[in-house]
This record gives structure tokens, C-alpha cells and sequence, in this order.
């Protein structure tokens, strides 16, 4: 799908949609209950969607009314048995539930090519010591095995959805286990945001200094009654739509590391350079853009993780900010923006099947126009983005 976009100036307030983060968490927790949940303040989104459909296919049952989910729990006995579970384009679907299928005895993933390449690595050396095998065909990936109770260490810099998987599933297994995160620990502030799901569904984890978890085995999930938070990392490029843009719903106290976005886009916008993002990357692609909407440039390190999104981020950032005139150096753990304005693209944008950088290019085209290849990238985690992006006053041409 082609969007174009054509110059606007937009004002308004506008909800943030539901954390994407916060319902995926919620979601497993309720289905590893015995019993009914509900969440609410949710939506759809492919991304959700996927998990959903993971979660059935392990024994829980979910449906849907309006902006709310009810989940009909599996009493802490996962068991795929011959279905498929089917992850789409989530990462966090597939990185979340593999060690959940495995307490249950293991299952079939399924995916695209680019997430199941992304998606395991950490989990083969971590498991297949311990007697998981794991196979990786074209789009799917098994694994099978009984997953024990021990002690793991799960690398802190690839992605902190591995640490996650394994807090879900461990409390499941007979014995005590504990985790212990090699350094750097990128991205801690998910990792809280899943302990915190799982306190939710009444299940201990235990925090042991900064970078240890004990877990002890045997517990029960409890239902769930929670309404999910508004989503920062969204929120940043509704904020890097302009200036007169308003973002309702959002939690200042919230886990999510994300929230940090408002006062970098303040800096970035009042000639502040410099920024780290080791333990935010989603926000890689909003801030580019900022740092080239400004004016001013920037110099971000702790980029490395972009390699594996779901484009090569950092380059296709490049690719495409270059077609608005912005220069971008990218290096292994950098991206510079060069100071200078940026005109009216010269080509078509392309999406790279990312949704992120959508959003990204999509700040960059309210100013100065610009159609955008593959736009349908959005629905991945936010359907309604240029809806609400049309409330807020933007031009836009389907």
C-alpha cells in the first residue's frame, strides 16, 4: 500500500494506543492461569494478534470484545501438541513463547524468514546443552524437549526477550531455578515489566543484586484483572509528528523503558547531539528523524541491536532519510545525522517492512511531503496510525 503524504501543520491530542509490551505480558500470564482474566484498555494488532493465536494453539482460549480480552487460562500445562504456532512478524511472540512451549514439552513455530533467523539463537546455546533440540526450516522453527529447572546465564545484549521467555516459563517447571544476565544488560526495564506481569499473576520472582534472578519452580498463575497502559515507544512518533501534537493516556511512572522518548525529542529538537540508546533502540528510527527534522544533527551510539529489528534499521534509515536530503553515517554501535535541512524526497520511500520506520518517515513527510511504499507496515503494532495521524489535521492520499 502506497501513502502519500503532503505537507500539514498538526494540532491536537490524541490517545496513545495500548503498550504493545504491557498486553503482550499480560496476555501469557493470563493464559498460564487456571481460571478467567481480562484486560482491558487493549487492541489488535498483527503483532497481538499473533500472540493471541500462540496462546490458543498452547491450550488457552482468548476472545475479543471491543477494547477488552478475555482469556480462558491453560492452568500452567501448555501443551501445543500437533498445531502450529504462528508468530507472523513478532519477535516478542516467538522469544516470549518458545520456553513456554518447552515446560510443556516443546512445539512448531512459525514465521517469517528474517524473524526466525533473529529469533533463537540464544535459546539454542542456552538449551540444546540441556537436552533441547531445535530445527530451523524455511519459516519454522521446532523445538523440542522437557525445559528443567537450573541455573542459566542469558547474554543482557541481544535482546532481553530471551530473559523474559525464561521468567514465564521456569516458575512452571518442579525445582528452583536461577538467572544470571551476562553484561551489558540492555533493555533491564523490560525485563522489570515482565516481573512485574508476572507479581500481577501471583508468581515470585526473586531480584538477587542487579543482574540475578531466582526463580523457585512449582507455581500457580493466578487470574488477572489489569487494564493496559498507554505505549511510549508509539507515543514518540506521534510526538514527532510537531509541536502542537498532544498525547493523552500515558504514564509518567511507567516500567516501560520507552518513556524516556519526550525529553530526548526536546533535547534533540533544542540542539542537544548526543544520545544513548542501548537500553531504548525501538526509538532509533523517531529520533533519526527528529535529529534530521531539527536541523541540528545528533550522534547516537548504542545502536548495535538495530541490525536485528525487523529491517536492518540503522542502514535502512539511512537509505531512506537520504532520499529527504539528511545524511546518516552509520557505524557498528553508532549513527551520526548530519546538520542540514531536509526538501521534498527525490523517490518513493520504501518500508522495508518495518513499522517503525514507517512512522519515522511518515514525521519526515508532514513537513515536506512524501509517499511511503509499504505502508501497511503499520498494522504490525499500530492499525490506526494515520487515522489518527488524519484527526490531527495530515494530509493523506491512499
Amino acid at each position: 500500500m502506497k501513502v502519500e503524504i503532503r505537507p500539514s501543520v498538526l494540532r491536537g491530542s490524541v490517545a496513545a494506543p495500548p503498550s504493545k509490551s504491557h498486553v503482550h505480558r499480560l496476555l501469557i500470564a493470563a493464559a498460564l492461569a487456571r481460571g478467567e482474566s481480562r484486560i482491558t484498555g487493549a487492541a489488535e494488532s498483527e503483532d497481538i494478534l499473533a500472540t493471541v493465536d500462540c496462546l490458543g494453539a498452547l491450550g488457552a482460549s482468548v476472545s475479543v470484545a471491543g477494547n477488552a480480552f478475555s482469556v480462558h487460562g491453560c492452568g500452567g500445562a501448555p501443551h501445543a501438541g500437533g498445531d502450529i504456532l504462528p508468530c507472523r512478524e513478532s519477535g516478542s511472540t516467538l522469544r516470549f513463547l518458545i520456553p513456554v512451549a518447552l515446560a510443556g514439552g516443546g512445539g512448531v513455530f512459525s514465521g517469517s524468514e528474517r524473524l526466525i533467523e533473529r529469533g533463537v539463537g540464544v535459546y539454542r546455546d542456552l538449551l540444546e546443552p540441556r537436552g533441547v533440540s531445535f530445527a530451523v526450516g524455511s519459516g519454522t522453527v521446532s523445538a523440542h524437549g522437557q525445559l528443567r529447572a537450573g541455573d542459566f546465564e542469558i547474554p543482557g545484549g541481544v535482546s532481553s526477550q530471551f530473559i523474559s521467555g525464561m521468567l514465564f516459563a521456569l516458575p512452571l517447571v518442579g525445582g528452583d531455578s536461577s538467572i544470571t544476565v551476562i553484561p551489558p544488560f540492555e533493555s533491564r526495564a523490560y525485563v522489570d515489566m515482565t516481573v512485574a506481569a508476572l507479581k500481577c499473576a501471583g508468581v515470585t520472582v526473586e531480584r538477587r543484586g542487579e543482574r540475578e534472578f531466582f526463580i523457585p519452580g512449582g507455581q500457580e498463575y493466578r487470574p488477572i484483572s489489569a487494564e493496559a497502559e498507554g505505549d511510549w515507544s508509539q507515543a514518540a512518533f506521534l510526538y514527532a509528528l510537531g509541536d502542537g501534537v498532544n498525547v493523552t493516556g500515558l504514564d509518567s511512572e511507567s516500567l516501560q523503558g520507552d518513556r524516556v522518548c519526550l525529553s530526548l525529542l526536546r533535547r534533540i529538537a533544542n540542539g542537544y547531539t548526543e544520545a544513548e540508546l542501548s537500553d531504548c533502540p525501538d526509538l532509533a528510527p523517531a529520533l533519526f528523524a527528529a535529529a534530521a527534522i531539527s536541523g541540528h544533527g545528533a550522534h547516537f551510539c548504542g545502536t548495535r541491536r538495530l541490525a536485528i529489528k525487523e529491517s536492518r534499521r540503522a542502514d535502512a534509515m539511512a537509505e531512506e532519510l537520504a532520499k529527504f536530503g539528511a545524511r546518516l553515517t552509520v557505524g557498528d554501535d553508532s549513527v551520526d545525522v548530519a546538520p542540514g535541512d531536509i526538501r521534498t524526497p527525490d523517490s518513493v520511500l520504501s518500508s522495508h517492512g518495518d513499522h517503525r520506520i514507517v512512522m519515522a518517515l511518515a514525521a519526515c513527510a508532514v513537513r515536506v511531503g512524501g509517499v511511503i511504499d509499504g505502508a501497511e507496515a503499520v498494522r504490525k503494532s499500530y492499525p490506526a496510525f494515520f487515522s489518527d495521524m488524519a484527526a490531527l489535521g495530515a494530509d493523506i492520499r491512499y
